[in-house]
């Protein structure tokens, strides 16, 4: 089939400066792919979503590798399921993202944009932000990471409960290597999809503790694994949110804290906000859950933007370099990882 450029319609709202990209991989060459770019408002910090994805990497499942995110996608569409990959990096001259995608995904493009453009939070202005916010980022640019596949990071928050990211990355990986499909990528770190709802729907809770996962868990996980296969819950930025956010907490298992994180990326949801993040009450300098929300007050409706910088207060005593895509330069702003 050979390398396919596709330009995308400026004039879609969703894809702001949509142009043809010409790619350099860091894997072996793949001809057969679609090649475009995902036009963002700058600036951007680009290093800073990256560092928070890699934390939480799902093996097999995703891979970083010389600013190239690469991960393992599936989608239905018109009653037919599409498999394939992505891989994600930054245009080092246009405020865009350079997205390589699959031949197999080839006929669901616009699809693939939208769940990119989520994860990757593209269709959010920084100019949009209250100036509360704005005074709270430690980071020029931002961003809010959402999701290609809201089950997965609703399976994810499940898992995260009162566990490290480093345990939660583990635990979830374990998941996706056990009931996860196979797929061909261009690296052969990526070799997994991740399991989808009517996968785990059908799961018991042995199947699942056998991954290392307590029972608690893995009985949250078949529950709301049940509920989005048989479409009572939602997840993604179409559905209602309160009533999404009031049926997440119906399942057994589920808080404040997981319905709220799933809200922050599964539902893009800007102004969901985990007050009871263990990270937001350090950083806050506040345990009381009361008086956190009195404090947000002033930040809505960008609460979930607060929650990022919040997290991203927590870094490392030395400031370190990020890279952050401005409108009319490419200099790197001097920020605190996390």
């Amino acid at each position: 089939m050979g390398v396919r450029r596709v330009t995308l319609s400026a004039s879609k709202e969703r894809y702001p400066h949509p142009k043809l990209s010409s790619v350099h991989e860091p894997y072996p060459r793949c001809d057969d792919v679609v090649q475009c770019e995902l036009g963002f408002h700058p600036p951007y910090a680009w290093d800073a979503l990256l560092a928070f994805l890699a934390d939480r990497l799902i093996a097999q499942v995703e891979h970083l590798n010389k600013g190239h995110y690469l991960r393992s996608l599936t989608l239905e569409s018109m009653g037919k399921a599409y498999v394939g990959w992505v891989d994600v990096s930054l245009s080092p001259h246009t405020p865009a993202l350079r997205v390589t995608i699959s031949s197999s995904l080839s006929d669901v493009i616009p699809q693939v944009l939208e769940r990119v453009g989520r994860l990757f939070d593209v269709f959010h202005n920084p100019q949009d932000v209250a100036p509360a916010i704005q005074a709270l980022l430690p980071i020029v640019g931002l961003r809010v990471p959402g999701a290609v596949d809201g089950f997965e990071v609703g399976v994810r928050a499940i898992v995260g409960q009162q566990v490290s990211i480093k345990a939660a990355r583990t635990l979830v990986g374990r998941i996706a290597q056990r009931f996860g499909d196979t797929v061909n990528t261009p690296d052969t770190m990526v070799v997994k999809t991740f399991p989808n709802a009517q996968i785990l729907a059908h799961c018991i809770c042995s199947d699942l503790t056998a991954t290392g996962i307590t029972a608690k868990r893995a009985a949250s996980i078949i529950a709301l694994a049940q509920a989005v296969a048989n479409q009572t819950i939602v997840l993604s930025p179409e559905a209602p949110i309160s009533q999404t956010i009031a049926k997440l907490r119906e399942l057994p298992g589920i808080g404040e804290w997981t319905a709220q994180y799933i809200a922050m990326r599964a539902l893009s949801w800007p102004d969901a906000f985990p007050h009871t993040d263990l990270g937001v009450k350090h950083a806050l300098g506040e345990r009381r859950p009361k008086k956190i929300l009195a404090m947000a007050e002033s930040w809505r409706p960008w609460r979930a933007y607060a929650t990022m910088a919040l997290w991203h207060s927590l870094s490392s005593d030395a400031p370190k370099r990020h890279n952050t895509y401005r409108r009319d330069t490419h200099e790197s702003s001097e920020c605190r990882d996390h």
